[in-house]
This record gives structure tokens, C-alpha cells and sequence, in this order.
């Protein structure tokens, strides 16, 4: 019998997704005025500029593990009382910057103090943009008074605590929320999972797992045993990680549930 429903956050409840590309075309906007440069075109060539510099630091194998993607470390501030993070907090002001840079250059503009200053303007533009989905409070709504929910997200807890806090009305439906970079390992690393059943003292079986991501949320959940739900909105081919379920909206999450239900004989 189901008892407690796992959530993932970005891209799941939260929609960072869309924050992030509105927050690019935001910024990029400023350059577009300056210097006739096309948005889109920009766009590409300082998420490729993140992407390369991101992987050439030496907390690269770190974030990999929290799972801390490239475009959270251009507004992210990793104010977290850890060595790595600290680490990740000295690097971000150049890395920024240094990308903001190569992606002008990119597009044939040698500028690094606009660099900077697109730079800066980033993370506001991206704190400014908190986007969930439309049936999100709507499907917490009708689980709520039925099933227990945790929160499982990777991350900077710092960071994932600011998208909880520019969304206020998220945090108060969980029982708990687990955040990779406070546990000190990742999903789809089983430990996390496991960790997850311990705060809510229930088995394996007693649980589902609703994410995004083939590679974190639901290859951890198999490998721990924990039924797992992919919602695929955007009909991503699935990979060899097989979920137990797939669905396209959060509102299929009832007919799932409804079934499990009707299989122990409970309505």
C-alpha cells in the first residue's frame, strides 16, 4: 500500500527550465540593445561557454555527484558550510564572469566588462523568475490529505532553499525535504533513497517516486527498490532505465495511484 509520495523539484513542481531560458532572454536582451547581438545566438554560445569552463574546475566531480548543473552555478551563490561548496563559492564570481565573456566573444564581441555586467545581471534576472507548473498546487491539493510527501531534490541546499523561498507556498506540503548537497551524496545514489524512508520511517514499498530524470530520479529509485514514476513531459526517447510508470501530466498521477489502491483491495 502506497503511503508517501517522493517528489523530485526542478523540472517536476518547479519549472526551472522555462526560468532559465526566460532568464537568458532577459539578459541577452541587454546585449541585443548594445550591440544588435541576437538573442538566441548568445544564448548558445554562453550556455556552451558554462558547459566547457563548468567541467574544467576542480569541484566538477563534485557537482556531478550533488548534481549541480552548469547554469545553477551562473546564479547560485553555494553559501553552504562545506569545503567543496566553499570552493564552489570562490569559483562562481569568475566563472560567471569568464563565461558571460567567451560567450561575446563567441559571437564576435570582445567586451569582458559587459561581460561582467551581464554577468551580475543573471542571477537577478533568474531570481526573478520562478516558474511551477500549471497543475502543480492542484495535484498537492488532492495528495495531501491522503499521502504523506517528501521532497527529494539534488543540489546546493543554499540554492534549492532560495527557489523554495522566491516560491513560498512549495516548502509547506512536505514532511520533510532532503537535499543532496545537505546529505552529502546525490541521487540516483540508493543511500539517498534510503535515507528519504528512515525520516518517513516506511519501507521500499510504501512509497513512490515521482521525477523528471531517467538518470537521477528514477534509475535511484529502482536501484533502491522504490516503484518510480518519470513524468515525461516533452516525449524525451527513454534511455535503458525503465520507470515503473510514465506519464505526461501530474494529474495522471490518480489513475497510478487508483490502481495500486485497487490491487490491495483499498478504494
Amino acid at each position: 500500500m502506497i503511503k508517501a509520495i517522493f517528489f523530485d523539484l526542478d523540472d517536476t513542481l518547479l519549472w526551472d527550465q522555462k526560468s532559465v531560458k526566460e532568464a537568458f532572454a532577459a539578459t541577452c536582451k541587454i546585449a541585443e540593445e548594445r550591440y544588435g547581438i541576437d538573442i538566441e545566438m548568445l544564448e548558445e554560445a554562453v550556455r556552451k561557454a558554462a558547459s566547457y569552463l563548468y567541467s574544467t574546475y576542480e569541484t566538477y566531480p563534485f557537482t556531478q555527484m550533488i548534481g549541480i548543473n552548469p547554469f545553477e552555478g551562473l546564479w547560485g551563490n553555494f553559501l553552504d558550510d562545506q569545503p567543496d561548496f566553499i570552493k564552489m563559492k570562490e569559483i562562481v564570481p569568475t566563472y560567471r564572469k569568464d563565461a558571460w565573456t567567451e560567450g561575446l566573444k563567441i559571437v564576435g564581441i570582445d567586451d569582458p566588462e559587459f561581460g561582467l555586467e551581464l554577468a551580475e545581471r543573471f542571477p537577478l534576472e533568474r531570481r526573478n523568475l520562478p516558474f511551477l507548473y500549471e497543475e502543480t498546487f492542484e495535484v498537492l491539493n488532492k495528495l495531501k490529505s491522503h499521502y504523506r510527501l517528501l521532497l527529494l531534490t539534488n543540489g546546493s541546499p543554499d540554492l534549492q532553499n532560495i527557489k523554495l523561498t522566491i516560491t513560498p507556498e512549495l516548502s509547506p506540503y512536505f514532511e520533510h525535504i532532503v537535499i543532496s548537497g545537505g546529505f552529502g551524496k546525490g541521487k540516483p545514489d540508493p543511500s539517498i533513497f534510503e535515507h528519504a524512508l528512515s525520516l518517513m520511517d516506511l519501507n521500499k514499498d510504501e512509497v513512490l517516486m515521482v521525477g523528471d530524470n531517467l538518470n537521477t530520479d528514477i534509475l535511484g529509485a529502482n536501484r533502491t527498490g522504490i516503484k518510480s514514476v518519470w513524468i515525461n513531459r516533452h516525449n524525451k526517447e527513454r534511455t535503458d532505465v525503465v520507470p515503473t510508470y510514465e506519464i505526461q501530466h501530474l494529474d495522471e498521477l490518480f489513475a497510478i495511484l487508483d490502481k495500486l489502491a485497487s490491487n490491495v483491495g483499498i478504494r
